[in-house]
């Protein structure tokens, strides 16, 4: 025997008894059925459990096996344990194609626990005396499995941000049904039952009705943080107006309950002071038929109070009087809506006196409050022109609640002129302008607001007294105080000469006046003051009013001032007093 075949049996018997030979041609076998495996088309994973191995390969492990059947068994386990992983692998991409279309985490995660168990099976079954082809081949195939994984995992990432997707979705949903239109075609109201452990609180004010709420605004006419809410449905269910006045019970939040920005009213107890079943028969304020003023509001009360007495005599006042101040600045207008706010609540208590202050300064809004024995409503200037619209609409929705029970109500207003440039601040442009730049559609609501004022033919009544600015250097107050010029029924003027004499109150006696005041005055009464206009007419406007302001101050009544003028005024042919 040659050295060198001595040398390579040697090597074969410490190899396992096969010699270089053998080995060359097993490895070939094996690179071959591995190219023909990957040339192959992809099978179901069941085919690939149990392949066919190749009939060349079967002939020469034949002798091998024979030899060597512990060696050729623990091989063969080895190629059906690597053909078993290529396959699993094969199939778990097939199915997570298959679970990316399904969405089937739970079979992902089952087939990925399963291929991690295969791998470590298959790493402690494989011998150290495997050839580099060997782990050449297992290291490749390992490698598919990684990827397959790999796959899988940004696959399951993709359907949890699916899954984190559907569910914020059905939150959304959630909301949107809840908040939403139900049904019936009604929002979901709050809950209003009431519980026996429940804690009710006492709530009251005027009803402010909105296009999809109400709120009881509870510190005023504004809105504020105290305000609560009123469900539709108990709007319609009792009739509600805009304006009316409720008193009714809030559920105290329970300990631990999310307190709600505004409570809701559970229960009403009453409105405008009676039963709430009562609100639902009323008559609706424009059903209500006005006539001209036929009961006098007289103002005057004391000797002193020459603003009552002037005012009774040039342009007296009636029940459901819509009347206009026109007055410059400065003119003291003012000084006349406090005496004839005290006037009214002095000789008219059963009238319901309401002082609306729009756009107005807060230091006179003080002296209002203090000096006047009624309901101040204000809105100072420093606030949004919003807000003055909402003082001004709600203030006279109240008056209206009140008429329409019956009750005589007497609103003072100051002013329109400021008013009106509220409305057109706040109001949207409509596209059709006036001189002066206001728009035509800002007007519309301050004669609402004004015209509402009329003498009901079955009882009650609502006058309403507002101020109109003029001589103020602006188009835009020449052009508002137009627009509401022929609306009202009675007018006083005020002139800022005599005010700057010191002459008060300065009104023009010859130029205010009094639409049908003989349903007012007595015949006799009224053939007097005739008389006296014929004389203060023939003078000038400073003497006319100094001669009247001096005639009074010597009467102590108006009817002892009338009967003075009746004893020495000439016959109608006559011009001047003797």
């Amino acid at each position: 025997m040659k050295k060198a075949q001595l040398v390579e049996a040697i090597k074969a018997h410490q190899s396992g008894g096969r010699p270089a030979k053998e080995r060359g041609e097993q490895q070939q076998a094996q690179q071959e059925r591995s190219e023909q495996q990957r040339t192959q088309p992809e099978q179901a994973p069941q085919e690939r459990t149990q392949p066919e191995r190749p009939q060349q390969q079967r002939s020469e492990e034949q002798p091998r096996r024979d030899q060597r059947p512990d060696e050729a068994q623990r091989d063969q386990q080895r190629d059906q344990q690597r053909e078993r992983n290529r396959g699993q692998g094969q199939g778990n991409h097939d199915q997570k194609q298959d679970q990316n279309k399904q969405g089937q985490p739970k079979r992902q995660d089952q087939k990925q626990a399963q291929n991690k168990q295969d791998q470590k099976q298959d790493q402690g079954k494989q011998d150290q005396k495997q050839d580099q082809g060997h782990q050449d081949q297992d290291h490749h195939d390992q490698g598919h499995q990684d990827q397959g994984h790999q796959d899988q995992g940004r696959a399951g990432e993709d359907q949890g941000e699916g899954s984190r997707r559907n569910r914020r979705r059905r939150g959304r949903d959630r909301d949107r049904t809840g908040r939403g239109v139900t049904g019936g075609g009604q929002r979901n109201e709050p809950d209003t039952t009431i519980l026996e452990d429940d804690v009710l609180v006492p709530a009251a004010g005027i009803l402010d009705v909105l296009d999809n709420y109400a709120f009881v605004r509870t510190s005023g006419y504004l809105p504020g943080p105290d305000d609560v809410y009123v469900s539709l449905s108990m709007v319609r269910k009792f009739g509600l107006r805009r304006g009316d006045a409720l008193v009714g019970q809030v559920r105290q939040p329970r300990e631990g309950e999310r307190k709600e920005k505004f409570n809701p009213m559970v229960r009403i107890d009453s409105v405008n002071g009676a039963d709430p079943e009562i609100a639902k028969g009323r008559v609706d304020f424009a059903k209500l038929t006005p006539l001209y003023p036929s009961e006098r509001l007289r103002l005057e009360t004391e000797p002193t109070n020459l603003i009552g007495r002037v005012i009774d005599i040039a342009a007296p006042i009636g029940k459901g009087q819509r009347g206009l101040i026109v007055s410059p600045a400065k003119a003291g207008k003012t000084m006349i809506m406090q005496s004839i706010a005290n006037s009214i609540t002095t000789n008219n208590p059963e009238c319901h006196l309401m002082v609306v202050l729009v756009d107005e300064r807060p230091e006179e809004v003080t002296d209002f409050e203090r000096s006047v024995k009624g309901e101040v409503i204000s809105s100072t200037f420093d606030r949004p022109a919003s807000d003055h619209t909402m003082v001004a609409e709600l203030a006279i929705e109240r008056a209206k609640r009140l008429v329409e029970l019956g009750h005589d109500v007497v609103v003072l207003l100051d002013g329109i002129t400021r008013l009106g440039r509220a409305y057109n601040l706040a109001m949207p442009a409509s596209g059709r302008i006036l001189s002066g730049g206001v728009d035509s559609a800002a007007l519309y609501p301050p004669k609402k607001f004004f015209g509402a004022a009329r003498n009901i033919e079955n009882g009650g009544s609502l006058t309403i007294l507002a101020t109109a600015l003029i001589e103020s250097g602006s188009k835009m107050d020449e052009v508002i105080f137009e627009e509401f010029k022929g609306t009202g029924n009675m007018e006083i003027r005020l002139r800022r000469d005599l005010a700057d004499k010191r002459l008060f109150p300065a009104i023009d006696a010859v130029q205010s006046g009094t639409r049908r005041e003989e349903l007012l005055m007595s015949k006799e009464e009224l053939a007097i003051v005739w008389k006296l206009r014929r004389v203060l007419s023939g003078l000038d406007g400073q003497q006319a009013l100094e001669l009247l302001l001096e005639r009074l101050k010597k009467s102590q009544t108006n009817i002892e001032f009338l009967m003075q003028v009746q004893k020495t005024t000439p016959t109608p042919t006559g011009g001047r007093e003797d």
